[in-house]
């Protein structure tokens, strides 16, 4: 559970301390602002909740997060007290909790909810400065992901299908043996899309479902190598999902090479990447000119 909390809050490692009481000794000051021993203290509870960390590390992420609030407001980004509280509720959505529980839990080991909501009201400013003034600094080529994309497309990959589904429900985990036996019973019958409907009037609570225009890259690997082996009127074998046993049926199959699906993807991972690598670039351009002061 502790780790799952962790993964939830926006995969940022930067940490902001709550108000400190006036009282509170001041552990370290950034471009004049202070964060206080007790912001320290919090943010170690919170990082030994998460699965670890220690004073240094907590120092140092309260530094980098505080970097980010100031550039937010120098950019004129605000973050609303109902931005962080949604954030909140969705990392309790993420764990399964409620609010309340999730409150709980973190008084529990130490925490106030308000050390949680500072980390999440950074790591929502510093999505924003990522959109408003480092994106631009990311450039992805397009001939480079045309002629990566292009590698990535084998055989299997290079056809456009239009499919249909054909879902036998199940009602709980208990009855997916039994619904797979009948899909197989199914398969053996299935003679092509046309009689698809016809054929599954004759079993229990088994829907046809038209997919329409498909390409291979738009399909799980083993999927679309699964379709590729496949001729017109043959049909996928059972898979067990969420919403029960689904095989898929190829109505249309034609060869199409089309890499636009997977250049996509490239251009969505690399960015991402790339996105992660100008964000850390940056932040260590504002803390080489920040003023931090350790007592």
């Amino acid at each position: 559970m502790n780790r799952l909390i962790a993964a939830m809050l926006f995969g940022s490692t930067m940490l902001l301390g709550s108000l400190a009481p006036a009282l509170a000794a001041t552990a370290v000051t950034v471009n004049g602002v202070a964060i206080s021993d007790l912001d320290v203290s919090q943010r170690v509870q919170l990082m030994k909740l998460e699965g670890g960390g220690n004073t240094k590390a907590a120092i140092n992420s309260l530094i980098d997060e505080q970097l980010q609030l100031q550039e937010a407001t120098r950019l004129g980004i605000q973050v609303t007290e109902q931005q962080v509280d949604d954030a909140f509720q969705q990392v309790a959505r993420n764990v399964k909790m409620s609010t309340s529980k999730l409150n709980e839990l973190l008084r529990a080991n130490g925490v106030s909810d308000a050390t949680m909501k500072s980390r999440l009201r950074a790591a929502l400013a510093w999505q924003k400065v990522g959109e408003v003034a480092i994106r631009g600094r990311v450039q992805l080529s397009d001939l480079e992901l045309d002629q990566q994309a292009a590698a990535a497309l084998d055989s299997d990959m290079s056809y456009d299908y239009i499919l249909k589904e054909v879902l036998f429900i199940t009602t709980d985990k208990g009855s997916a043996a039994s619904r797979t036996a009948q899909a197989n019973q199914y398969r053996k019958s299935f003679s092509g899309c046309d009689t698809a409907v016809q054929l599954s009037l004759s079993y229990t609570d088994a829907a046809v479902r038209e997919m329409g225009r498909r390409h291979a890259t738009q399909l799980p690997e083993a999927l679309a190598k699964e379709l590729a082996a496949l001729n017109i009127g043959g049909i996928t074998k059972p898979r067990v999902t969420e919403s029960g046993v689904s095989m898929l049926a190829v109505c249309s199959k034609t060869s199409a090479r089309d890499t636009t699906f997977v250049k996509n993807k490239l251009r969505s991972q690399q960015g991402n990447e790339a996105m992660k690598a100008e964000s850390e670039k940056y932040l260590a351009e504002l803390r080489s000119k920040a003023k931090i002061v350790r007592n």
